[in-house]
C-alpha cells in the first residue's frame, strides 16, 4: 500500500490543480488526526486499528495525489505511508510486540510532525529591550 497508487486516479472534474492539492493535503491531515487517537487509546487493539486504517486508505484512494513542497507536508505524507506500510505488513498475533515498536515509532513521528507544524508559529517579542530591567 502506498499513497502513490493514487496517481492512477483521474483528476476530479471541475477542480483545478490548487483545489485538488488542497483537498489532498486536507485529507492527509484528516488521516493523521484520526490515526493518533487510535494509537493513544488505552485499550489499543491491533485488529481494530488495521481495519480503520484500511477504511481511511480506501477513502484516500479516491483522491488523486499531488506534489508537496513544504517540509511539514512531506513529513505528513511520510507518516501516512509508514502507517500504511506497518498495517499492510502485519500478519500474525505473534507480531504484537513488534507492532508495539511500530506504534511507538508512529507516535514519535507524529510528535515530530507537530513540532514541524508549530515551528512556523513562533512569535517574536516586539519590545525586547523594555521587557528586561535588572535595576542598574
Amino acid at each position: 500500500m502506498d499513497i502513490y497508487e493514487n496517481n492512477k486516479v483521474k483528476p476530479l472534474c471541475g477542480l483545478d490543480e490548487k483545489q485538488q492539492r488542497l483537498k489532498y493535503v486536507r485529507y492527509l491531515e484528516k488521516f493523521h488526526k484520526r490515526t493518533i487517537p487510535l494509537l493513544k487509546h488505552p485499550k489499543f487493539d491491533v485488529t481494530i486499528f488495521i481495519k480503520t486504517i484500511n477504511k481511511y486508505y480506501e477513502e484516500l484512494k479516491k483522491i488523486p495525489s499531488s506534489r508537496l513542497d513544504s517540509g511539514y507536508l512531506q513529513l505528513l505524507e511520510q507518516f501516512v505511508n509508514q502507517t500504511l506500510q506497518f498495517t499492510s505488513n502485519y500478519h500474525d498475533e505473534e507480531e504484537d510486540d513488534n507492532f508495539e515498536t511500530h506504534k511507538l515509532t508512529l507516535l514519535k513521528q507524529s510528535n515530530l510532525l507537530h513540532k514541524e507544524k508549530n515551528k512556523s508559529n513562533y512569535k517574536k517579542d516586539k519590545h525586547k529591550k523594555r521587557s528586561f530591567t535588572d535595576g542598574y
